[in-house]
């Protein structure tokens, strides 16, 4: 049966089902999902690019800022980093090469946790890491609940031992809501075709536009991402000490008034964007730009401090600044590869790439305001 029969079915013995229901469904089913299906979705030959698939440097960036922060809490013994959505452990793999490389003291603390509900990528991050994860220094833990009403962290260090909780480009694919000025937007199955209707909203929905972001004018459709405030007070409740850092591409509730960021949902196919996200349901990514107003809020509510919101390309300026980016050229022997990585960090950094585009949110619990101060990440960011 394939999902768009599987979408049907539920919508006859449930009634209308929100979209949130919809996406969730398009992304997270156990088999027929997007990221259920196959784990050839990112790179030059899937949908999409993320950072890591543009070159080792961005890991190797973040194994320096993950250091800084492990020095920031003391230099505990133990240390875990959670990776939410960790896809195919490119990125992790290059954090814990260039630890291992660099920071060797580091590197003996660390316990790299990957949190993935896909079992096409769990095949993936178990190839791909099978000697980190052999070694006990990268632990893939049972699958948890991918469902927005399942929110939930799958530590695999008892509560205690400091955290870092990693998640980027993870809140961009949270399910989310749809509401305009009719509603709030619901699916239903009419003469074998899925189709829009509007129902009343809830009030928990209308008073997150109403604190974090806005109210949408006629013709307009807004997102409300109530599954990202329940993953964030999650995220927080399993920090007994340490640090969340959250990169995304997204907005703030300052540039909704202002007129921008109002309407977000995109599906993506083959690097190639389209705003129709019933076109080929599972078969394409369905995201939305992260409101970081809301999100900085659910951690501030979750009793943590939060940093202001940095650009990606502020960000790993400030890592890189001092050893002028010596992490992502050190592997070049001849002028064409120093040219070529020129290029890639390039990407990452400039606003023609992802510099600009992609946010970067930090937050921390019974860390020393001065000792967060001093990451290089924020350097740029006063």
């Amino acid at each position: 049966m394939s999902l768009r029969q599987l979408i049907e079915r539920e919508i006859r013995e449930r009634g209308p089902i929100p979209f949130s229901r919809y996406m969730e469904l398009c992304l997270y089913h156990p088999t027929e999902g997007y990221y259920s299906r196959t784990a050839n979705q990112f790179g030059k030959a899937g949908d999409f690019y993320t950072s890591s698939d543009v070159h080792a440097v961005f890991g190797r960036l973040m194994a320096r800022q993950f250091e800084e922060m492990w020095r920031a809490l003391d230099r505990p013994a133990k240390l875990e980093i959670l990776e939410l959505g960790p896809g195919r452990g490119l990125f992790a793999r290059d954090v814990l090469d260039w630890s291992k490389k660099k920071f060797p003291d580091f590197f003996v603390a660390l316990t790299y946790t990957l949190q993935e509900s896909s079992a096409a990528l769990r095949e993936k991050l178990a190839e791909n890491l099978k000697d980190s994860i052999a070694g006990g220094k990268a632990v893939l833990p049972r699958v948890p609940d991918a469902s927005s009403m399942g929110a939930q962290l799958e530590r695999s260090c008892p509560f205690e031992i400091p955290l870092i909780v990693f998640a980027n480009e993870f809140f961009d694919a949270l399910p989310v809501e749809i509401l305009s000025a009719n509603g709030k937007l619901h699916l239903v199955s009419e003469k074998g075709r899925i189709t829009e209707k509007w129902l009343a909203a809830s009030d928990e929905e209308l008073e997150l536009l109403d604190r974090y972001g806005v109210h949408p004018e006629a013709g307009e459709r807004i997102e409300v991402a109530a599954a990202a405030q329940k993953w964030a007070a999650a995220i927080a409740a399993a920090v007994s000490r340490g640090f969340v850092l959250t990169i995304d591409y997204g907005y703030t509730r300052a540039e909704q008034l202002a007129g921008r960021h109002r309407g977000t949902l995109m599906a993506y196919r083959e690097h190639s964007t389209s705003p129709d996200p019933y076109q080929a349901p599972g078969e394409q990514d369905l995201t939305a730009h992260v409101n970081f107003t809301a999100l900085d809020a659910a951690f501030m509510q979750a009793a943590m401090a939060t940093e202001k919101l940095t650009t990606q390309a502020q960000f790993l300026m400030g890592i890189g600044e001092k050893n002028e980016f010596a992490d992502a050229f050190e592997d070049c022997r001849l002028p064409q590869e120093r040219a070529k990585v020129a290029l890639q960090l390039k990407h990452l950094v400039t606003p023609a790439g992802m510099g600009e585009s992609f946010h970067v949110l930090m937050a921390s619990r019974a860390v020393e305001p001065e000792r967060v101060d001093a990451l290089s990440g924020l350097r740029f960011s006063k």
